[in-house]
């Protein structure tokens, strides 16, 4: 089993990348938002890969986390999403995202994903429920942020998203905006709010 390719990125096509590393090139397929988070051509890379064997060939997928690599291999195990429709998927949502539409049954903003319908989205998230963990969310949350801000940061960066829901946007929609608020030790659940809404009012 190949865990992870690090080397030079040679290639960028319209859905896979050609890394090559001790003179062998590798063909990996990726999602779009991992595209449009790589390096520049000649320069190195790493990435987490998850090889797919099946009768007629063997693919490599790679993901740029292995928070990306861990949520793609549990979207294979739902019945009716293959490794297309996985990417797919995190081409359209972050994992952390995925994660609070599964836990708020928010089937909407999974079925935007192409050739995620409304009943695959409703099984995806039947089957997910109890693999994708809000802990897992705590968890990627606390590890950005200073161990003394982590409980303080966590519970503003909760009320905030739980009051954007409230307003009625979706789960999804409020831990992306939240995200991209500025928090800091003195940051208030107001100020968090209104940076959000700042940026909900743009997507």
């Amino acid at each position: 089993m190949i865990s992870y390719i690090k080397g030079t990125l040679e290639y960028i096509g319209d859905d896979f990348i050609i890394i090559e590393a001790q003179n062998i090139g590798y063909e990996i397929k990726i999602s779009i938002s991992a595209m449009q988070n790589l390096p520049s051509i000649g320069e190195s890379v790493k990435m987490h890969t998850y090889l797919y064997v099946r009768e007629d060939a063997m693919l490599l997928y790679g993901f740029l986390t292995r928070d990306d690599l861990e949520v793609f291999k549990k979207l294979i195990t739902v019945n009716g999403i293959g490794p297309k429709g996985a990417l797919g998927v995190l081409s359209t949502i972050t994992p952390d995202e995925l994660r609070f539409a599964v836990i708020a049954d928010d089937v909407k903003t999974i079925s935007k994903a192409p050739g995620i319908g409304k009943k695959t989205a409703q099984k995806l998230i039947l089957e997910l429920k109890d693999k994708l963990k809000l802990k897992d969310y705590m968890d990627n949350v606390s590890s950005e942020v200073d161990n003394s801000q982590v409980t303080l940061s966590s519970t503003v960066k909760n009320d905030a998203i739980a009051a954007l829901v409230a307003l009625g946007y979706t789960s999804t929609e409020a831990v992306k905006a939240v995200r991209t608020v500025n928090i800091t030790e003195t940051t208030t659940v107001e100020e968090i709010i209104k940076g959000a809404l700042g940026k909900l009012a743009n997507f």
